[in-house]
C-alpha cells in the first residue's frame, strides 16, 4: 500500500472488543490495592449495571460520571500501572469477543493499521494495545501532578473528540479516511463512524442500530468470549501437514482499561484535541 493509500481500522473498545466497561472492570483489584474503599466497589458495581443497560437515563449516567471522576483524584499513577499489569489477563481475557480478534486479524492481514479509539486512560490503553498488536491508540489523558491523578481531564477521547483525533492521525500517518474502517456499539460514537468510508456497528444500542439500518451499514453481533491465552495457544499450535485448515490470523483482542469515566457520558464541555 502506498503512503497516499494507507488505510486503518479504528476500533472502539467497550462492548465492541470487550463485553464490559473497561472503566469499571478493575474495581476489586483497585480495592485490594487500597485505592478504593468497599463502598467504592459497591458504587462501581452499580455503575457497571448502569453501563450495561441501554435504558439508563441522563441523571444516572451523570451520577456515574461524577463518582468515577472523583474516585481517581489522588491515585498514584505508578501503583495503577502496576495493578493493571499484574491483573490484566485475569480481568480482560474472559470478556474479549472472539469475533473481534478475528476481525482485527483480518485487517492486519490486509495491511491496514489497527487503531484503538477509547475513552479509557492512555496509561493503560497504550501498553495493552502495543502488547496485542495495535499500531496506534487514541485515548483519554488524565492530568497528573506529582505522580498522582488530579481528577481533571486534559483530553477526553469521547464523542466528537474521537473523530477530531482520527482526522489528525490520518493527516500524520497518511490514511485515506474514505478507505478506512470503524467499529463501535454506541450512538455517542456516531462522529467516529461518520469519519470513515466503511463504518460498521457492533452490538449497537437502539439509536445506533436505527441509523445503521437507515444508512445500510453492516450490523455485527459479537457474543463469543475467548481467553486471550487460548487465542495465543491456538496461534502457536503446530499446523498439520495434511488436511490443514486455514490458519487463524495472528492478532489478539485490543483491550483497554480506565477507572474514571462511564462510556455513555454526554460531553458538555469537550476538551481539546489529541
Amino acid at each position: 500500500m502506498s503512503t497516499a493509500q494507507r488505510q486503518a481500522a479504528f476500533f472502539d473498545l467497550d462492548k465492541t472488543i470487550i463485553a464490559k466497561s473497561s472503566a469499571l472492570a478493575f474495581g476489586k483489584h483497585f480495592f485490594a490495592g487500597g485505592l478504593i474503599s468497599r463502598r467504592g466497589v459497591i458504587k462501581s458495581t452499580y455503575a457497571q449495571l448502569v453501563f450495561m443497560g441501554n435504558g439508563a437515563d441522563e441523571d444516572q449516567i451523570e451520577k456515574v460520571r461524577r463518582h468515577l471522576t472523583q474516585l481517581v483524584a489522588g491515585w498514584d499513577v505508578s501503583q495503577v500501572r502496576s495493578i493493571v499489569a499484574e491483573t490484566l489477563h485475569d480481568v480482560v481475557s474472559p470478556i474479549v469477543y472472539e469475533e473481534a480478534t478475528t476481525l482485527i486479524a483480518e485487517h492486519k492481514a490486509a495491511g491496514r493499521d489497527v487503531v484503538v479509539v477509547s475513552a479509557s486512560g492512555s496509561e493503560v490503553v497504550e501498553p495493552i494495545a502495543g502488547m496485542l498488536g495495535a499500531d496506534h491508540v487514541v485515548a483519554t489523558r488524565i492530568a497528573v501532578e506529582d505522580g498522582k491523578y488530579t481528577g481533571e481531564i486534559d483530553f477526553y477521547a469521547y464523542g466528537p473528540n474521537k473523530a477530531v483525533a482520527m482526522r489528525e492521525m490520518a493527516t500524520k500517518h497518511g490514511y485515506d479516511l474514505a478507505q478506512c474502517y470503524a467499529y463501535s456499539d454506541s450512538i455517542t460514537d456516531l462522529p467516529m463512524l461518520e469519519a470513515v468510508g466503511h463504518p460498521a456497528v457492533v452490538n449497537p444500542d437502539r439509536e445506533l442500530k436505527s441509523i445503521a439500518i437507515e444508512h445500510d451499514w453492516p450490523v455485527l453481533r459479537f457474543s463469543h468470549g475467548v481467553s486471550l491465552q487460548e487465542r495465543l495457544d491456538r496461534l502457536a499450535a503446530p499446523k498439520p501437514v495434511v488436511l490443514s485448515t486455514a490458519a487463524i490470523g495472528a492478532a489478539a483482542a485490543i483491550a483497554g482499561l480506565a477507572w474514571f469515566s462511564a462510556k455513555k457520558w454526554r460531553v458538555s464541555h469537550p476538551s481539546g484535541t489529541a
